[in-house]
């Protein structure tokens, strides 16, 4: 039967970590300059609703990496639910195509390609769930810290489509996983309901960045305002304006602080110059490690390995 991945929470502990596992090989394949096509002759549909540079170019070349051949489809050449159906774009994409990958808005979108393709669907992105990127971040604070547990991950700002993943994540990982977000922008209640009643990880939830941050291993923002959401920028900056990553806030954390972020970063507004091109940041080979886990990811969809 084929897998699809459109949530962390599709795959088991196991299966996790031996993505994980997996992604370090790749990587080290890559580093070395070895020959590995195990896709040779296979082809990825990517669907692309919301543009986005890293996502076509990590996942584009990731497949030719792979021996593969990746085929974009931007928003105007296919308007997924407007000029033709999801079903239907599932159904002729499959036909076409080994894998396909969708970065769309309405998650509801990816559930019904996933149910009407035959082969594999990735969530490359939708506006409840992030998965991809967190499965990279993931790798990257176990790279740098040699292991998730007994790290404290302060997530800080907007409780969006990363939080929402890292709340998956922490249903099938042990971590100690703090929220600092202002009131009204906290995650997707279910989700967060569902990661506390797991029981996996310690979760807790701040309206006070500061609280956050204090002696956080790993300190992790996204941008206030996400693509769909420009009507409020003016709006979220003042709200938002207090959990701003600068200087004092990483002094707030552990020495050994790493700052993530999953990109594009609004320089000046959730993250400044100086944390982001900073001695604590890993932010360039966090964005780097999308690359290798999404292989790591169409390895273990295709069945290939």
């Amino acid at each position: 039967m084929k897998r699809d991945f459109l949530a962390i929470t599709d795959f088991k502990k196991d299966e996790i970590l031996e993505i994980l596992e997996m992604t370090k090989e790749l990587k080290k394949i890559r580093k070395n300059g070895k020959d590995y096509k195990p896709l040779k002759g296979k082809s990825m549909a990517m669907i692309f609703q919301k543009p986005s540079a890293r996502t076509r170019v990590s996942f584009e070349t990731g497949m030719h990496q792979l021996g593969g051949h990746a085929v974009y489809l931007s928003p105007s050449d296919i308007q997924i639910g407007k000029r033709e159906a999801v079903s239907d774009i599932a159904r002729v994409l499959s036909r076409y195509n080994d894998v396909i990958m969708a970065r769309l808005f309405g998650h509801e979108d990816i559930l019904e390609l996933a149910e009407f393709a035959a082969v594999p669907v990735v969530n490359g992105l939708t506006d409840l769930l992030h998965p991809c990127q967190v499965m990279s971040d993931v790798f990257t604070i176990i790279e740098k810290k040699g292991s998730l547990e007994k790290l404290k991950i302060a997530y800080i700002g907007d409780g969006n489509n990363v939080a929402n993943s890292w709340l998956n994540m922490a249903s099938r990982l042990p971590m100690n996983l703090v929220f600092g977000i202002p009131e009204g922008y906290e995650p997707d209640k279910e989700i967060f309901s569902a990661a506390k009643k797991a029981r996996i990880s310690q979760i807790e939830l701040y309206h006070n960045p500061k609280m956050a941050a204090k002696n956080a291993d790993v300190i992790y923002t996204d941008v206030w305002t996400s693509m769909g959401q420009e009507k409020e920028q003016e709006l979220r900056r003042e709200i938002f304006k207090e959990y701003q990553i600068d200087d004092d806030m990483v002094k707030l954390a552990d020495d050994d602080v790493i700052v993530m972020h999953c990109l594009p970063a609004h320089r000046g507004e959730e993250i400044v110059d100086s944390v982001i091109d900073g001695p604590h940041s890993v932010v360039y080979d966090q964005a780097e490690n999308r690359l290798h886990a999404q292989k790591a990811i169409l390895l273990k969809l295709l069945g290939t390995e």
